[in-house]
């Protein structure tokens, strides 16, 4: 039950709030917690501490000012209450430090008033002792008499207090034992202890392990192997010029510097007089930052030297002989600081305006001014121009308030562009310009070229990227804040919207449609860029967008003419044509341009190759020798049209040729090869001709077959319904001298409607023939 208790109260010390308010002297408030808190955990009631009321914390605009450094703690608006924001580090903040201190303020807006509070960080048993190395060996000859002692190396470890090293152990051997040392500067080192003569043939190598512990609960420790060797005699270790070494460093030496050199003797000659060094104890920060040469001794500068982030580097340095004595050495690095840190103005508080008829000392602004740099390097001047209506006037510590010196005039000047110079004492003085307020909207987008041209390859995919415009805007957030459109173009048979659109945040161009070369081959747009001011201000440039042509028409022959076939008409060739006789010229062209529409005429097939020949480039079809007996009198020839693209386009034409003197003597062959394609067109006629006339037949039959039906069927009683007198004589719908019996015969139609009558399709009247 008691360990119970007493783990308790361990976890509560470590992870529960231990919080301290030693009161607020000087509006001062001040809190101690320790290290590694988890984040939310409990600072302090912030607000009860400074007699504010939550309800008006969010009203009153309380916020951190945190002095050039990572924001730690957050403020609560709801309780008032401090919490931690990020994790703390002990070590990593303050290092060596022996009080650890945050320091921040809490700034009030209505009051314009700032409460300084500052956090002790107390430490915490989170790092073991750890040694540089994992393994020693040291090299002991047989005849070291006992009492000798050999420096082990000493272990690290960064907390403060009882949780920092403590004690050294060792594992039990009747050879060695260990001797713990206090140093001037209170660190305790190890040193090994003979305590018994070695004896080189009984036993070489002897394994021992160090313990480092330190003084928290639990306790942490950490060990490092001891390797001894039993080596003849060496009976003198190396000693150092000096035992302390203190070297003055400016923090700006370039990388590569030489520091200093160490330098250490050994009386003994051969392997026992070789010295070697190397660094006994060094923290982690100085091992990144300095190098030791083993041979030389020569230490060297390999990182970044900051004055601010450390002051002196303490080092030990151990010189051993070939046969493992050794000796050690202090080295005092000091750092003097370099004005290589230029003032920081942070404005921790800003009014965006404020009315013309203000009073004098009127704050504007709370700007704090802080500069990393020490001594002269870190005193700081705040200036602004003269001629304004503002002051700078110190408020306290490294806290400037902005505060009008008169009632500004609105009418006369609106906007005030104020810069503020914070210069430090340093050679040579560092100035940053950190403030310039009302920022208006008074610069134009500018493209980066006055016009713009573009090449895009015909047939291009649909919503591909075809180009890209670039403007920039010399005003600051919003007011720089560009926009694309696209506003005209000079091709007027198509929507702008269905060939070409703009990203309005990037600026690139993208094709709606795939461009044709042959339909158009250039054409312009007009493209805007705007800002996001108010009124917002626009340039436009102009964006030339060229077709590049590609290979996608063949060649179209437009002579000689082509039948359904593909194959051209006859051309005669006169038997008594020489060597060279221009027999035809094939003519052909291409849609396309440049070389895609540079044409070449090839001669494929022909009957006799020899006979005839055709220019390359001018399609020409010529004679290549005289016609013999020999020859053939028709003759056929393939030609190929083919473009110079790639790949190349090509069309073909079969040409029909016939040697003869006259066209009477050409008409029998001509009619050769048109008898095939005649007699096939005179079958399809009379096939024709022959389905009509069959067709006249049945129809004729048809009519006669019903006529003769009906006229046996004369006195039907429905047809009664039609009398003599039906139709006058007189009517002109006969002819006069019907009663003279000159009409041969006459037909009398009777329709009738279904559903009242007998369904008949229609019934002719007897026929009357005149008397005799």
């Amino acid at each position: 039950m008691e360990t119970f208790d007493w783990d308790c109260k361990i976890r509560l010390s470590l992870f529960l709030i231990i919080v301290t308010v030693w009161g607020t002297i000087s509006e001062q408030i001040r809190y101690s917690i320790p290290e590694e808190m988890q984040k939310g955990s409990f600072v302090g009631d912030t607000a009860k501490d400074l007699g504010l009321d939550i309800k008006e914390l969010s009203d009153r605009g309380v916020r951190i000012i945190s002095r050039g450094m990572k924001q730690y703690f957050a403020l609560s608006l709801n309780s008032g209450h401090l919490y931690i924001s990020e994790r703390i580090d002990r070590e990593e903040i303050c290092g060596r430090l022996e009080n650890c201190l945050l320091n921040f303020e809490i700034f009030v807006l209505d009051k314009v008033k700032l409460f300084a509070v500052e956090v002790e960080i107390t430490d915490i048993n989170d790092n073991a002792p750890s040694f540089p190395v994992e393994e020693v060996e040291l090299k002991i000859t047989e005849t070291t008499g006992k009492g000798e002692h050999f420096l082990l190396p000493e272990a690290w470890d960064p907390d403060k207090g009882l949780n920092s090293l403590q004690s050294y152990q060792i594992s039990k051997s009747k050879h060695f034992s260990l001797d713990v040392q206090t140093g001037v500067d209170g660190g305790k080192y190890a040193e090994l202890v003979l305590e018994k003569l070695l004896d080189r043939e009984e036993e070489k190598i002897h394994q021992l392990i160090l313990t480092a512990a330190d003084g928290g609960d639990p306790v942490k420790s950490g060990t490092v192997k001891i390797r001894i060797i039993v080596m003849d005699v060496n009976d003198n270790a190396p000693v150092f010029s000096q035992s302390v070494y203190k070297v003055d460093i400016m923090e700006n030496v370039p990388v590569g510097f030489l520091v200093l050199t160490v330098n250490a003797t050994d009386q003994d000659e051969g392997i026992n007089s070789e010295v070697t060094y190397s660094f006994r104890k060094i923290e982690d920060k100085a091992a990144h930052i300095f190098q030791l040469d083993s041979g030389t001794g020569d230490i060297s500068v390999v990182g970044n030297l900051d004055f601010e982030d450390s002051e002196i580097h303490e080092m030990e340095v151990q010189a051993q002989d070939g046969s493992g004595l050794s000796s050690r050495a202090k080295i005092l690095l000091r750092v003097i600081d370099a004005n290589d840190n230029a003032p920081q103005i942070t404005v921790t508080s800003l009014r965006r305006g404020i009315i013309e008829d203000s009073l004098p000392e009127t704050v504007i602004a709370l700007i704090n001014v802080q500069d990393r740099d020490s001594g002269v390097n870190g005193e700081i001047t705040c200036t602004i121009p003269d001629n304004l209506p503002f002051r700078l006037q110190k408020s306290f510590d490294n806290y400037y308030s902005l505060e009008t010196t008169r009632a500004p005039d609105r009418e006369q000047i609106s906007d005030y562009n104020i810069t503020i110079t914070a210069t430090d004492q340093g050679t040579p003085p560092i100035k940053t310009i950190l403030l310039q307020i009302s920022d208006i909207n008074d610069n134009a987008p500018v493209f980066q070229k006055p016009s713009y041209t573009a090449y895009v390859p015909e047939n291009n995919p649909s919503g591909a990227s075809v180009f890209s415009v670039k403007a920039s805007d010399r005003d600051l957030d919003r007011n720089a804040r560009v926009t694309y459109s696209i506003l005209s173009s000079n091709l007027r048979e198509v929507p702008l919207s269905s060939y070409i659109s703009i990203n309005s945040q990037t600026g690139a161009i993208y094709a709606q449609r795939s461009f044709d070369y042959e339909q158009f081959r250039e054409f312009e747009v007009q493209v805007q860029a705007q800002d996001g001011g108010s009124p917002p201000l626009s340039s436009n440039v102009t964006v030339r967008v060229f077709i590049l042509d590609q290979n996608d028409n063949a060649p179209r022959i437009l002579y000689p003419s082509l039948r359904a076939d593909s194959s051209a008409l006859f051309e005669m060739v006169p038997r008594s044509a020489e060597s060279g006789y221009l027999v035809t010229k094939v003519v052909a062209v291409d849609a396309d341009s440049g070389h895609n529409a540079w044409l070449s005429y090839h001669l494929l097939q022909a009957t006799e190759p020899t006979l005839f020949s055709m220019g390359l480039h001018t399609g020409e079809i010529r004679t290549a020798r005289a016609f013999a007996d020999r020859d053939a009198v028709k003759h056929r020839l393939v030609t190929l049209v083919k473009d110079n693209g790639q790949p190349p386009l090509s069309a073909t034409v079969t040409l029909n040729l016939v040697f003869a003197e006259n066209f009477q003597e050409a008409l029998p062959e001509m009619s050769d090869q048109s008898g095939d394609s005649a007699s096939q067109s005179d079958l399809q006629f009379y096939l024709v001709l022959a389905l009509a006339l069959i067709s006249f037949l049945f129809l004729l039959t048809v009519t006669l077959a019903i006529v003769m039906k009906l006229r046996r069927s004369r006195n039907i009683p429905v047809l009664q319904c039609f009398g003599s007198d039906h139709y006058s004589k007189a009517g002109h719908g006969f002819p006069p001298n019907y009663c003279d019996g000159t009409l041969p015969y006459s037909y009398n139609l009777c329709l009738f409607l279904a559903g009242r009558f007998p369904p008949a399709p229609f019934s002719v009247f007897p026929m009357y023939l005149p008397p005799g």
